[in-house]
C-alpha cells in the first residue's frame, strides 16, 4: 500500500474509540488471530490513529511472536460467533492444561513472564493463560505480583478475577498511586452482573437518558462505565461508585454522560446534562468530583481504550 493509499483511511474519533474497544475484547478472549489482523489494519490508518502506531506496533510484534499459529476466525453469524467463541475457548482451555500436566515448569515460567512483561498488553494476556489454569504457584506469584510493585488497574483487577478463580480468600494487597490497598479475593466480581446494584443502576439511567437522544452514546456508555468500575475497584473512589442511593447514582450517571458527550461530540457545557439528571445544589460538587475523576482515568488509560 501507497503512503497516498494509506492517507485515505483516516478513521474518525468514534470509529477509532469503537476499533479500540473490539481489540480489547479480542484479546481478553484470546482471538489472537483476529487481533493481529484488526491490528493490521488500523496501521493502514492515518489521521488521528497515527497516534497509535508505534504502540500497535509493538503488539503486533509481540503477537507474531507469542502466537505464531493464530489465524482469523471465519466471520459468521451473532449464534455462530458465540458458539465459536465457546468451542475456541473450552480448546484453548484444554491445551493450556495439557500442557502445564505436561511440562511442570510452565505455569512458573508464565509467572515469571507476567512479572518481566511491562507492557499492559502483555501481562493482561499471560493473566488470560493464568484464568484458564489450576496450579498451586499461581495464587502465591500473583500476591506477590500485586503487592510488588503499582501496575495498570486493569492489570490488577484480571489478576484479582484470576486469584478468586484459584479459590484464594482473605486480603489482597495492592498499590495505587502511591497507597496500599487491600481487598478481600472472594469479593472480586467475575463479571459486570457481579457488580453491586448502584453500579448498574448508574449505566441503566445513563441507556434510558440517551435511548432517544443519542443512542449510539449508550454503546460507548456500556464499555467505559465497566472499564471505569474495574479500574476503581477496592479504592475510594469505587466506595462512592457503589453507593445504593438514588442521588449517588443521579451523580455518576451525569458525570458519565457528560464526559461520554464531550468525548464523542466535543460538546464542553454540562449545562443540558445536569438538568436532565437533577444536578443541583448539594449535588453539583460530587458531580464534579465524578466528572473530574472520569477525565482523569481517561487521560491515564493505557493501550486499547
Amino acid at each position: 500500500m501507497t503512503e497516498s493509499q494509506k492517507d485515505n483511511l483516516v478513521l474518525f474519533p468514534k470509529t477509532l474509540d469503537y476499533y479500540q474497544i473490539q481489540l480489547t475484547r479480542m484479546l481478553e478472549t484470546e482471538r489472537f488471530g483476529d487481533a493481529k489482523a484488526l491490528l493490521a489494519f488500523l496501521l493502514q490508518c492515518g489521521g488521528e490513529a497515527e497516534r497509535h502506531h508505534a504502540e500497535w506496533e509493538a503488539l503486533l510484534g509481540w503477537l507474531e511472536a507469542a502466537f505464531p499459529d493464530a489465524k482469523e476466525e471465519r466471520p459468521g453469524g451473532p449464534d455462530a460467533e458465540d458458539d465459536g467463541l465457546e468451542d475456541a475457548e473450552e480448546s484453548f482451555r484444554r491445551r493450556l492444561n495439557e500442557r502445564s500436566e505436561q511440562d511442570a515448569d510452565y505455569v512458573p515460567r508464565l509467572l515469571q513472564a507476567l512479572e518481566a512483561a511491562e507492557d499492559p498488553e502483555q501481562q493482561l494476556l499471560v493473566l488470560g493463560q493464568l484464568s484458564h489454569l489450576e496450579h498451586r504457584d499461581i495464587e502465591p506469584g500473583l500476591r506477590r505480583f500485586l503487592e510488588a510493585d503499582e501496575h495498570y488497574p486493569a492489570v490488577q483487577f484480571k489478576a484479582l478475577q484470576v486469584l478468586r478463580k484459584q479459590g484464594a480468600s482473605g486480603q489482597v494487597a495492592l498499590w495505587r498511586e502511591g497507597e496500599r490497598l487491600a481487598v478481600e479475593a472472594e469479593a472480586t466480581p467475575l463479571s459486570f452482573d457481579e457488580f453491586p446494584p448502584a453500579v448498574q443502576t448508574v449505566l441503566e439511567r445513563v441507556r434510558q437518558a440517551a435511548e432517544v437522544s443519542d443512542p449510539t452514546l449508550s454503546y460507548f456508555a456500556e464499555e467505559m462505565w465497566k472499564e471505569c468500575v474495574q479500574a476503581a475497584y477496592g479504592t475510594p473512589v469505587y466506595r462512592r461508585m457503589t453507593d445504593d442511593d438514588d442521588r449517588s447514582c443521579d451523580l455518576w450517571a451525569a458525570a458519565l454522560h457528560q464526559f461520554l458527550i464531550e468525548k464523542l461530540h466535543g460538546r464542553a457545557s454540562d449545562e443540558e446534562v445536569r438538568e436532565q439528571y437533577g444536578i443541583t445544589g448539594e449535588l453539583r460538587f460530587p458531580y464534579e468530583q465524578a466528572l473530574r475523576w472520569l477525565r482523569q482515568f481517561a487521560g491515564e488509560s493505557g493501550p486499547a481504550t
